[in-house]
């Protein structure tokens, strides 16, 4: 059997998630054969866009929604040149930069509201 992981996110607009994902986190493009879909790549990770009603596992069980306050994490090297490139370019951001044991991490919105974490480990 072959898995391959890949995370699912709903959102508003998938064009506006494709411009999101591709221009300010460098991901890729990899199939967008509709206009309520499309499967992106980027990091090591494969994302998939889904637009609410765009067909699929998404239409059993409840409405999906974009936002709350599941996420992955993005590790870089230097939080702050990350955090001021993306400012620059209008990111929106769900709280301040939070410093913990482990490093300093800041919660990134696309533009559907759904989170990534992007995440400076400490340096020992």
């Amino acid at each position: 059997m072959v898995l391959q992981p890949s995370i699912r996110y709903i959102v508003d607009d998938v064009e506006a998630a494709i411009r999101f994902y591709t221009e300010m986190l460098g991901f890729e493009v990899d199939i967008h054969p509709a206009p309520g879909f499309a499967a992106l790549s980027g990091n090591g990770l494969h994302l998939l866009l889904n637009a609410p009603g765009a067909g699929g596992a998404g239409t059993a069980g409840g409405s999906p929604e974009p936002g709350g306050w599941n996420r992955f994490q993005l590790t870089v090297d230097d939080l702050d040149k990350t955090l001021a490139e993306l400012r620059e370019s209008g990111a929106n951001f769900r709280g301040d930069l939070v410093v913990g044991n482990g490093g300093r991490q800041v919660l990134l919105e696309d533009p559907s509201g759904n989170l990534i974490e992007l995440f400076e480990p400490k340096r020992s």
